[in-house]
C-alpha cells in the first residue's frame, strides 16, 4: 500500500470517524513523540506488542559505537565511553516506566534467563513451602521456565490453574505466585495490586511478567508492593529485536535474594578477580556476564523517547486507542469478527484481538496491504497500539482495510493460505 493508496483508504473511512480521529491525535500529549520514529509512511504498524519501531537517534548511536567506540577506541571503550556503566545507565532510564528505583533493576539477559533467576530467588525465599502458582493463560515460556526450574530442584510443584481461579488457589503451601500482567493472546489483564495482596496475605512471594505492559500502560511496581518482577525491552520499549531484558527486586529484598547464576558482572568487584563470589548491591546482583554492548547501546538511546512521559499518560492513550478500534470492528465487521480482548479498558492491555476462523490468511491479507499486525493461534487476529507513535488516524484507517479484507473476502487467496515461520 503506497501513500496515495492510504489516502484512498481515508477517503472511504466516514467523515465523521475521520474527523473525531484528527481531534483525537491534535490534542494527543503524546502526538510529537511520533516524529522520533521511522515509521514508513505506506504501513499502519500495529504489532509494537512483538516489535517496537526503529528511531534514527538509535541507528546513529549504532553507527557510532560501531565505527568510533567499538572500530577506534577498542578495548579503550569500556573506561572512555562507559561502556562498563551500560547497565546501571540503562536501569536508570527504564526505572520510570515501571514505577521503580534503578537499584531495584539489573538489565541483562532474556526474559526466560532473568525469570529462571527470579523464580529461584523467590523459591529460596520460601524454602518451606513446595508450590509454585500460576496460570494456564501464562505465555508459554513462562511455564516452560517454571517446569525446568521444577524439575531442577526436584521439590517444587509448578500448580497450573484457570485465570480466574488464582486467588482460589493461595493457600499457605504456595512458595511463589508468578504471573503474566497482560495475557499475549487477548490483552487481558490480571489485577496486579489485588493479587499480590492476596498472594502477601498467604506468605506468598510474587513474580510478575511485564514483557506486554511496559512502556505502554501504567507500570507501577511499588505502588502494587510487588517483589519480584522482569520484562522485555524490545516491545512498546522499542529497544531493537532481541533487546536486554530486565528484572527488577524489590529493595526490602536486597540482603535476602540471591541468584543462581553468579557472574562476574553481578560481583561487587568484577575487576577485582576474586575467586570467591561476593554479590553486589541490590539488584546489580542478578547481572552475569558481559553486557552485550550494542544492544545495551541501542536500547540506551530508545528509551529517550520516554523522557518525561509519565505512564499513566501512556495507559490513557492505549486505553483510547483500543476503544475506538473495538467500536469501529464491532461497526464495520461485527458480522465477521468477534473481539474476545475485554471491554473495559482497565481490564485489557494496548491491544486488541479478534477471532476468525482464518485468523492467519485474514494476518496476511492485511499485511499484504500495509497493515501489519500478527497471528496467534489458532484463530485470533492481534493488534498492538502502541502508546508513543499509534495515531488514532491509524486506527480509523486499519479498520477501513479489515473492512475490505473481510468483505471482499481476499483472505482466501491462495497466497495467504501460506504458513510462515514466524506469524
Amino acid at each position: 500500500m503506497d501513500r496515495a493508496e492510504r489516502t484512498d483508504v481515508a477517503a472511504g473511512a466516514d467523515a465523521g470517524d475521520l474527523a473525531e480521529a484528527h481531534a483525537a491525535d491534535a490534542a494527543d500529549p503524546l502526538a510529537a513523540r511520533r516524529a522520533r520514529f521511522a515509521l514508513p509512511p505506506e504501513l499502519i504498524y500495529l504489532d509494537g506488542n512483538s516489535l517496537g519501531a526503529l528511531q534514527p537517534d538509535v541507528t546513529r548511536r549504532l553507527r557510532e559505537v560501531v565505527e568510533h567506540e567499538w572500530g577506534e577506541g577498542l578495548i579503550r571503550s569500556w573506561n572512555d565511553a562507559d561502556w562498563v556503566g551500560l547497565p546501571r545507565r540503562v536501569a536508570a532510564r527504564l526505572a520510570p516506566l515501571v514505577g521503580a528505583d534503578p537499584s531495584e533493576l539489573a538489565v541483562a539477559d532474556s526474559t526466560s534467563a532473568n525469570l529462571f533467576k527470579a523464580l529461584a530467588a523467590a523459591r529460596r525465599l520460601r524454602p518451606d513451602r513446595r508450590v509454585l502458582l500460576t496460570d494456564e493463560s501464562n505465555f508459554p515460556t513462562d511455564l516452560y521456565v517454571a517446569h525446568g526450574l521444577a524439575d531442577l530442584i526436584g521439590d517444587l510443584e509448578v500448580r497450573v490453574v484457570h485465570p480466574a481461579a488464582v486467588a482460589d488457589h493461595l493457600d499457605a503451601s504456595v512458595a511463589v505466585l508468578t504471573l503474566t500482567h497482560v495475557d499475549y493472546r487477548t490483552g487481558r489483564l490480571h489485577d496486579p495490586v489485588s493479587l499480590t495482596h492476596a498472594a502477601h496475605e498467604v506468605g506468598a512471594v510474587t513474580v510478575w511478567d511485564l514483557s506486554h505492559s511496559t512502556g505502554a500502560l501504567d507500570v507501577d511496581l511499588h505502588g502494587w508492593g510487588a517483589d519480584l518482577a522482569v520484562g522485555c525491552t524490545y516491545k512498546y520499549c522499542n529497544g531493537g529485536p532481541g533487546s536486554p531484558a530486565y528484572l527488577y527486586v524489590a529493595e526490602r529484598w536486597h540482603e535476602q535474594v540471591a541468584t543462581p547464576v553468579r557472574g562476574w558482572f553481578g560481583h561487587t568487584r568484577p575487576f577485582a578477580f576474586d575467586p570467591e563470589y561476593a554479590p553486589a548491591a541490590g539488584a546489580e546482583r542478578f547481572l552475569d556476564g558481559t553486557p552485550p554492548v550494542l544492544s545495551m547501546a541501542a536500547l540506551e538511546t530508545a528509551l529517550a523517547a520516554f523522557d518525561g512521559v509519565d505512564p499513566t499518560v501512556l495507559a490513557a492513550k492505549a486505553a483510547a486507542l483500543t476503544d475506538r478500534f473495538i467500536e469501529l470492528v464491532e461497526r464495520r465487521c461485527g458480522d465477521d469478527v468477534e473481539v474476545v480482548s475485554p471491554r473495559r479498558a482497565d481490564r485489557r492491555g494496548a491491544q486488541v484481538s479478534l477471532r476468525h476462523a482464518d485468523a492467519h490468511a485474514v494476518t496476511q491479507a492485511l499485511i499484504e496491504r500495509g497493515v501489519i499486525g500478527d497471528h496467534r493461534p489458532p484463530d485470533l487476529v492481534r493488534f498492538g497500539f502502541a502508546p508513543l507513535y499509534v495515531s488514532h488516524r491509524d486506527v480509523v484507517e486499519a479498520v477501513e482495510h479489515l473492512a475490505a479484507v473481510l468483505g471482499t473476502g481476499a483472505y482466501l487467496r491462495p497466497e495467504f493460505q501460506a504458513r510462515r515461520t514466524v506469524t
